[in-house]
């Protein structure tokens, strides 16, 4: 009996339990998530077009958009054996803001006396994205990203490889809106790939056009020629 007051007393001072964390997150209302903007347009409109333009009505045949990397070369910034950690923090902080992703630190893997580089020291940082994040990447560049770029054209549409791959270079990372430049304390670039699955550049690029991927002109091509 002593016990059963004590506890009752207990609860009375106490109050009532409080929900616990999983409790009260099951309590928050949730609907249903939204598909990526491109990855939509992907599945309605481009499949469509591509087996109209190609021939290839078979889903499973059609080319598909696998993963996006991003890769950072750290290499020119070693200062003796190691990257200096203002320049390596400013470099894995750009790649986290725009990816929503923790980059990977690559090593390399033989020693090139050339550039003074040992086996096992760091000399760049990467990101592969895949699924939701490739393609919300893939909008924000398209979409935000590239009408910053200082005098733009258009991207080079000559950058594919033969199973359709794209690389594209970006100059200075201030052109992702996530940067804020009076926060970094240099500037770098990076490399864009653009991987495909079931693929050949002429593929590729007619999915990137349908997409948004602004490839420059052929009256602005003729213009620098001249």
């Amino acid at each position: 009996m002593a016990n059963e007051s004590d506890s009752k007393k207990g609860a009375a001072k106490g109050g009532a339990k409080k929900p616990s964390a999983k409790a009260a997150a099951a309590e928050v209302p949730s609907g249903p998530k939204t598909p990526p903007r491109l990855k939509v347009l992907f599945d309605t409109e481009v499949r469509k077009k591509v087996a109209e333009q190609f021939g290839i009505k078979n889903p499973m045949a059609q080319p598909k958009l696998e993963k996006i990397v991003l890769n950072v070369n750290m290499g020119r910034h070693i200062e003796g054996t190691k990257i200096p950690p203002e320049k390596r923090s400013t470099v894995l902080d750009t790649l986290v803001k725009i990816s929503g992703q923790k980059p990977v630190v690559v090593k390399a893997k033989k020693s090139v006396a050339n550039f003074k580089v040992r086996e096992g020291m760091e000399t760049a940082a990467m990101v592969t994205l895949r699924r939701d994040r490739m393609w919300h990447f893939l909008d924000r560049f398209i979409n935000l990203a590239t009408p910053r770029i200082k005098d733009f054209r258009g991207v080079s549409d000559k950058a594919f490889d033969k199973q359709g791959n794209y690389a594209v270079g970006v100059q200075e990372q201030g052109v992702f809106p996530e940067i804020n430049m009076a926060d970094v304390n240099f500037t770098h670039g990076m490399n864009i790939n653009v991987c495909f699955a079931r693929s050949n550049a002429a593929l590729s690029k007619f999915v990137l056009e349908c997409l948004g991927m602004p490839f420059v002109k052929p009256e602005e091509r003729k213009s620098k020629k001249s």
